[in-house]
């Protein structure tokens, strides 16, 4: 392995930020950009007032809803290291774009809301998280606001997620009127000026030692000693610091402060850097690939369209494994089972974006996409054949006919309804019988139908309509013995709606799960799976 390979791959440090909506996810990941020279003045997020909108949400619904809708990719250097982030959707409706970020980091950081604690959307991100072993870091955010007591968050952390917190740093003051943070490692404590920037610049602040005579001049006498009892406690009967434990998600270092205020945001990002895990290993068909493996291998999770619409692009974002990247080489593609050129890779601060020459394992590429590749597409080295693990798929649970309004317009409905499809956005499946006039989309929630209206209308000049339709279970049917399922070899085909997905496999939908019983029990040779056979279920 080359010299150059090993010190890459040592600063590289990938991570997605996860939380429920509104705990100020995205907020963090624009001071961590602010703090990392990347950006120099923070917007205002989500400001009505003042048109300012966070750099990591580029579509437009996202700035008119706040909320994020899609992951975006964001890179730059602090430190010495490479920083790859991945803002990924809070809202439970885009849970699957999360689940295929996911599976491209090493690494995680959990934003809770110091007010609200662990809510329903952290929950399952924190599992997903866990059943993939990823280490968790967890950002105790709004600190500027009334909160829970720290001690009580560290509490629910252990009780709701099954998780153990050892906090790095500890917040100096009182609820909502917190005045700097303790650095339990150098075992100073770091005072913070007066946020006089709404938070749109960097905040300065004044370190002193725990005993110094100015700390306890700056601070009043119950505060001070609030700090040093806490410090006993957490140092009595707190979670000792464990690497192993850290490295296997058992265990989640714990940082407390305040995005929107710049409060703490630095201390994190430098301990982030420092305990975070390098690029790790990945499975694949061929054993585990090592980041270190000198033959280039990557996968695609992620594929959007239109991120700048006057282009009409189409990019694949890739997770580089293994070996280095240069632009305009030659790979392997396991699903077409054909050599690909990788023109025009790209590296983004959301939608400002470079052509890059080179990459290396860790990084994020985005590369231009002729429509040849898919979502958990294995690109390797033409030397080393192989694929990496399958991305799992969540069932749909919502379903609509959709159709343009305008029939004179129908082949940019299908182009866009396929776009939208190929970027996991949405499942697309036609009656059977039918043409291609009207789809029926499954989706995860039914925000994606907002998203899809939107998008078909801005990015194709498309206006739909869009019918709900009453069910709510799809099962992909078989045979043991490999036949066709049609309508007419199925009992009770007539209690749902009969369709096939895009490689034209028999699916069925139906209202609830009784009538799914029904089903079951009237064709008894009959398969049933939640999502396609080839695939696992989320």
């Amino acid at each position: 392995m080359s010299e150059q390979l090993k010190q890459e791959i040592r600063r590289r440090r990938t991570f997605a930020i996860i939380s429920h909506p509104d705990a100020g996810k995205t907020t963090l990941t624009e001071k961590l950009l602010l703090y990392g020279g990347a950006i120099h003045l923070a917007g205002s997020i989500k400001s009505r007032k003042t048109q300012r909108h966070a750099v990591s949400d580029w579509m437009e619904i996202e700035k008119q809803r706040g909320i994020s809708v899609t992951s975006s990719v964001l890179q730059f250097d602090y430190g010495g290291c490479r920083i790859n982030i991945l803002d990924t959707p809070g809202h439970q409706d885009f849970s699957e774009d999360t689940y295929r970020t996911l599976m491209a980091v090493d690494s995680a950081v959990m934003v809770l809301d110091a007010a609200k604690g662990v809510e329903a959307q952290t929950k399952k991100l924190f599992k997903v998280c866990k059943e993939r072993r990823i280490p968790i870091f967890t950002f105790v955010n709004k600190l500027d606001r009334f909160g829970k007591a720290p001690i009580d968050l560290m509490d629910e952390l252990e009780n709701v997620l099954g998780i153990r917190s050892c906090p790095m740093n500890w917040p100096v003051g009182s609820d909502g009127r917190y005045r700097g943070v303790y650095d339990r490692q150098t075992k100073q404590v770091e005072l913070f000026a007066a946020d006089e920037t709404h938070g749109q610049e960097t905040r300065t602040s004044e370190k002193y030692v725990l005993d110094a005579p100015e700390l306890k001049a700056a601070l009043d006498e119950e505060t001070y000693q609030a700090l040093l009892d806490d410090i006993a406690l957490l140092d009595e009967a707190g979670e000792a610091f464990d690497e192993e434990k850290i490295a296997c998600g058992e265990l989640t270092p714990m940082f407390f402060g305040s995005a929107m205020t710049n409060f703490g945001v630095q201390n994190f990002l430098e301990e982030y850097l420092r305990l975070a895990p390098p690029p790790a290993v990945r499975v694949s068909s061929d054993g585990d690939i090592q980041p270190e493996d000198e033959r280039f291998s990557a996968f695609v999770f992620k594929i959007q369209a239109n991120m700048n619409p006057a282009h009409r692009d189409r990019l694949a974002f890739i997770r580089i494994v293994s070996g280095k990247f240069e632009r305009n080489m030659s790979v392997w593609h396991a699903a077409s089972d054909k050599v690909v050129k990788l023109a025009q890779p790209q590296q983004f601060l959301a939608q400002d974006r470079q052509i890059i020459d080179e990459a290396w394992p860790g990084d994020i590429v985005g590369l231009f996409d002729p429509g040849v590749f898919g979502i958990g597409d294995t690109l390797s080295d033409e030397s080393h054949k192989f694929k990496f693990a399958d991305f799992p798929v969540f069932p749909p649970e919502k379903f609509a006919r959709v159709q343009a309004k305008d029939t004179m317009k129908r082949k940019q409905f299908v182009k866009g309804v396929e776009q939208l499809t190929q970027e996991g956005a949405i499942q697309l499946f036609q009656q059977a019988g039918a043409g291609t006039e009207s789809y029926i989309v499954g989706t995860v929630g039914t925000l994606q139908f907002d998203v899809l209206t939107y998008r078909l209308k801005s990015e194709y000049g498309v206006d739909i309509e869009l019918v709900m339709q009453p069910f709510e279970v799809a099962r992909w049917l078989t045979y043991p013995d490999g036949r066709m399922v049609t309508p007419e070899s199925l009992r009770g085909a007539d209690r749902g709606m009969f369709v096939y997905d895009r490689e034209e496999r028999p699916v069925l939908l139906v209202n609830n799960e009784w009538a799914l019983g029904w089903i079951t029990d009237n064709n008894p040779t009959l398969e049933l799976h939640a999502v396609p056979p080839d695939r696992q279920e989320i």
